[in-house]
């Protein structure tokens, strides 16, 4: 009686001959070193994205210990000073859709440490430190009490900075500032992606625009025009800046809430929230009313950078406010 032999029979009787086995030897010999070298790679390219290091350029540089800081001034000197502080991987031109609406105000707009203009050093990254340099940077400027603005990460440094010299602050705007942790919706894939070890680092190595703009689609509901000025300065960012001002972020929304942070402080406020923000649940910017003096305004339609999606209304919000803030 004939048996057709399978494939399968045959690989294991030849896995079972000596020249199988030679033959297994010798892939394994092949394989294992190229296995070995491709995690020195990785290691070595681990290393090298980690411990990456900038100085800080621009027209207008506050040299600072740690880590000068590149700041933007628009409006007459002698005006009221409303300062902007960006989000996380963004940099003082996400507030040019704005600026016509603040135009008779004193702007002061700051690229945070690991941003844009600003330099890149390996560390100094906590919410506590990035508050307390913008301090620093209006003291050099010689601004005394400003109103400040954060949007989202931005929103913990203005916070912070209210925490530390509540003298200096008349008042606070935050716009997409997730009030606590548990209140995150998530990133996009390749944002949740970068935020993992080796492969992250990988992929930093490997970015290109159309990777940043992936990465960038979670803060955009309505369908807007992303500069390639914001993709050049998400660009020109450290892996170590990036991660470490995300990180630092959560820790201080862990240690506390920032309405309750707030409400200790008791400065007029203002919550700008988008209705259809993906990266904070937008019914969060509830827990704000129990801040006093706090006023919500809730933009329909809009995602997590009202800036962007809707610059006249949240150009004349803020001066509104700013008007009521100082009188």
């Amino acid at each position: 009686m004939n048996r057709t032999t399978s494939p399968q029979d045959r690989l294991a009787r030849d896995a079972d001959t000596p020249r199988g086995w030679r033959g297994w030897s010798r892939r394994r010999r092949i394989a294992l070193p190229a296995v070995a070298a491709l995690a020195v790679l990785l290691a070595g390219n681990t290393l090298s994205v980690l411990t990456q290091t900038a100085e800080a350029s621009g027209e207008q540089v506050v040299r600072l210990p740690g880590g000068d800081i590149h700041v933007v001034q628009d409006g007459p000197p002698g005006a009221p000073t409303v300062v902007l502080l960006h989000g996380l991987g963004g940099s003082t031109a996400w507030w040019d859709p704005v600026l016509p609406g603040l135009r008779d105000l004193h702007v002061v707009r700051v690229d945070l440490l690991g941003h844009a203009g600003s330099a890149k050093p390996t560390d100094g990254y906590g919410i506590a430190e990035q508050a307390r340099r913008v301090g620093a940077v209006l003291d050099d400027l010689g601004v005394r009490r400003a109103i400040v603005v954060g949007h989202s990460t931005g929103g913990a440094v203005a916070t912070s900075l209210a925490e530390q010299r509540r003298e200096a602050v008349a008042a606070i705007a935050l716009i997409d500032t997730g009030p606590r942790l548990d209140a995150f919706l998530g990133d996009s894939v390749t944002g949740s992606l970068v935020a993992t070890p080796v492969i992250g680092q990988l992929i930093w190595r490997l970015r290109t625009d159309a990777t940043i703009r992936d990465a960038l689609s979670t803060a955009f509901t309505r369908e807007v025009r992303i500069p390639d000025r914001i993709v050049a300065d998400v660009r020109g960012m450290t892996y170590r800046s990036l991660t470490a001002t995300d990180d630092a972020s959560t820790t201080y929304l862990r240690e506390r809430p920032i309405p309750d942070r707030l409400a200790a402080l008791d400065l007029p406020t203002l919550v700008i929230f988008g209705s259809q923000d993906h990266r904070w649940q937008p019914s969060s910017a509830e827990d704000y009313r129990r801040v006093p003096h706090a006023r919500i305004e809730i933009l329909d339609g809009v995602g997590h950078t009202p800036m962007f999606e809707d610059p006249d209304t949240t150009g004349n919000l803020l001066r509104d406010f700013a008007g009521t803030a100082w009188h």
